[in-house]
């Protein structure tokens, strides 16, 4: 382990515990932070590393800080704040980003750490909360060079697909990209599957022949199931869904793309927290429709 960087995670939600665990099992010296101080003290007892009480403590000594946080207001506290990352790491080491967030606040990050020697890379990822757990995440980047390439043998402990967009923000609006395409997708299969059903059709049978050909889709092979039963308790939230495609949608004002799709999906998902779905699954898009035919 004594060849292994030392290594800081913040931030043990649902994707960052399993990323942190990776880390640990990988044979680096991981240390954790959490808000929650117990989620932080469960992590230690699993996996055995040291839990500290802030982000500035996490980052002392850490040759590489990783962090996977909720939104942009929390990650620029845990790295900027008064007890922030910034305030603990040194020069020369270097920071990797998981949550997703603005590629504003992404470049915003990068030029302060930059200021004081300090690497950045943006890096959100997908693949939910069962990727993170299998070790199956897709990474998109944005960094210089040279930090990409410190960074990628270590995002690769639990990355089936790493690479490198471009310069800082890159991996952010990628990542835009990314939830662009499922939020019309899951649109797309919750009607299709909705119009099914209205058809009289066998649902299983319809997915078993069109997922053969050009419909077929990951959403389509992992959720036409239990979008059919009606069962949305698991993956991705609709409140997360939001937030992302909230950050979408800025991004597209300022940069002059038309989105069309994507704006009325997102207010599809209104209706669906309407209903008290905010945690349930992006796939509840079927949900609103059933409700809407009174099914």
């Amino acid at each position: 382990m004594t060849n292994q960087p030392a290594i800081a995670f913040l931030g043990l939600g649902v994707m960052g515990y399993p990323m942190a665990g990776h880390l640990h099992n990988a044979g680096h010296r991981v240390t954790v932070y959490n808000r929650t101080a117990a989620k932080a003290q469960g992590w230690s007892a699993e996996f055995g590393g040291p839990a500290a009480g802030t982000p500035a403590a996490a980052a002392v000594g850490a040759d590489i800080l990783l962090c996977c946080v909720g939104n942009d207001n929390d990650l620029r506290e845990v790295m900027l704040g008064e007890h922030g990352a910034i305030r603990g790491l040194a020069p020369g080491s270097l920071v990797i980003d998981h949550t997703t967030a603005s590629a504003t606040l992404a470049r915003e990050l990068g030029q302060a750490f930059a200021s004081r020697g300090i690497g950045f890379v943006d890096a959100p990822v997908s693949g939910g909360q069962a990727g993170a757990e299998n070790g199956r995440l897709t990474i998109m980047c944005g960094a210089s060079e040279a930090d990409y390439a410190r960074a990628e043998p270590l995002l690769q402990t639990y990355g089936v697909r790493v690479q490198r967009m471009g310069e800082v923000g890159s991996g952010q609006l990628t990542k835009m990209v990314n939830q662009i395409c499922i939020a019309g997708l899951l649109q797309g299969l919750a009607e299709g599957l909705h119009f099914a059903r209205g058809a009289g059709l066998d649902i299983d049978a319809v997915v078993e022949v069109i997922s053969k050909g050009a419909a077929q889709s990951w959403q389509m092979e992992n959720r036409h199931a239990t979008m059919a039963e009606g069962r949305y308790d698991h993956g991705f939230a609709v409140d997360w869904m939001r937030k992302d495609l909230d950050i979408v949608l800025s991004e597209a004002r300022a940069n002059g793309s038309h989105l069309p799709v994507t704006a009325l999906v997102d207010q599809f998902y209104g209706e669906v927290q309407g209903m008290g779905g905010g945690r349930w699954d992006t796939s509840s898009l079927m949900a609103r429709l059933e409700r809407l035919r009174g099914d």
